[in-house]
């Protein structure tokens, strides 16, 4: 499982061009389970087990990543951008991003030529740009067209128990998921692989209703502030502790059953102590006539960064427990 996880940070997959991944995907999974892709782009399964589910399941992990979409070019070939998913600007000031082969990085005004109030605030992301070398318009446009990607480069790298790299969020969860796939299963249950889930849960949407579903398991990644000079009650969760198990976030009041399961478990895990954020089970568990829903997330520092921050440990638990729900949910112990 953690090899899928370090060729799949590998990849480049910002919201709305996941081929990359989805080819992957399918390379891994074809003849170990039915397949097919939706007009969207997602990736819709079918496992069959030794054993057929008392409920149908969906478990859904997004293929896509943060990242920028070209919107124009300046006179003097500076690529003007968007970003794609939700990005703070000091974690893209003058880092290195790749639009397809093409090699770029992300500028703004000389710290030197900034007022004294300029200087003790972040800029907007409006006024970066990207800086591709090239000296005109005409010159920019022969290497990148508008409404090309732009994705943060970074390094998958061990740190002791630790990895660093980037588009954890959600390629942990698309690992553990193949890892799912790919071996042996005591019951059938259905996947999703989603797209543009970090512009509004759009491949989920459409996922789960074609799949239509008694109740899923979302895997996923979630901020963890378990850092310096964070105190307790803002920690959210913590690397180490296991996966995080979410009550509730902005989008989802989670079912309350499947979340005292996950931690009843006897596997390592925390709940996620704060209402904050989203994934897909806002639009999952709102599908059809409804969709009773857990979400099981790797704690990750600095996400949607190119240096988020994991723990190999937190994603094998993560891995536990989804079999252990799965089982559960599929088997009839989990009511």
């Amino acid at each position: 499982m953690t090899d899928f996880l370090k060729e799949l940070c590998a990849l480049n997959a910002v919201s709305g061009d996941e081929k990359a991944v989805r080819d992957y995907i399918i390379s891994k999974i074809d003849g170990k389970a039915d397949w097919h892709t939706d007009n969207l782009g997602n990736i819709l399964v079918f496992k069959k087990g030794k054993k057929r589910s008392v409920k149908k399941l969906l478990i859904d992990a997004h293929m896509d990543e943060v990242g920028f979409i070209i919107s124009s070019v300046t006179a003097d070939g500076f690529l003007k951008f968007q970003t794609v998913g939700g990005i703070n600007t000091a974690a893209i000031m003058f880092r290195q991003v790749k639009i397809g082969n093409v090699n770029g990085v992300v500028c703004g005004t000389p710290i030197h030529l900034l007022s004294g109030d300029e200087k003790k605030k972040l800029p907007k992301s409006d006024s970066l740009y990207i800086d591709i070398g090239a000296e005109s318009r005409e010159e920019a446009l022969k290497l990148v067209s508008l409404g090309d990607r732009a994705v943060m480069c970074s390094e998958y790298r061990e740190m002791g128990n630790k990895i660093k790299a980037k588009a954890i969020d959600d390629r942990a969860g698309c690992a553990i998921l193949l890892s799912l796939i790919t071996n042996d299963s005591d019951y059938d249950f259905y996947a999703s692989f989603s797209v543009q889930e970090e512009v509004g849960l759009r491949g989920a949407k459409t996922a789960a209703f074609a799949a239509d579903p008694d109740a899923a398991i979302v895997l996923e990644a979630t901020t963890a502030a378990d850092i310096a000079d964070v105190d307790e009650t803002h920690r959210v969760c913590v690397l180490g502790n296991g996966p995080a198990v979410s009550f509730m976030d902005r989008a989802t009041v989670y079912d309350r059953e499947y979340y005292r399961a996950a931690l009843e478990s006897g596997i390592k895990c925390q709940p996620k102590s704060a209402v904050a954020g989203g994934n897909n089970s806002g639009a999952i568990h709102l599908s059809r006539g409804g969709v009773r829903t857990v979400a099981i997330s790797v704690p990750c520092r600095y996400i949607h960064s190119s240096s988020c921050v994991a723990d190999k440990e937190d994603i094998k638990n993560a891995e536990r427990l989804a079999k252990y729900m799965l089982a559960g949910i599929c088997g009839g112990t989990v009511k």
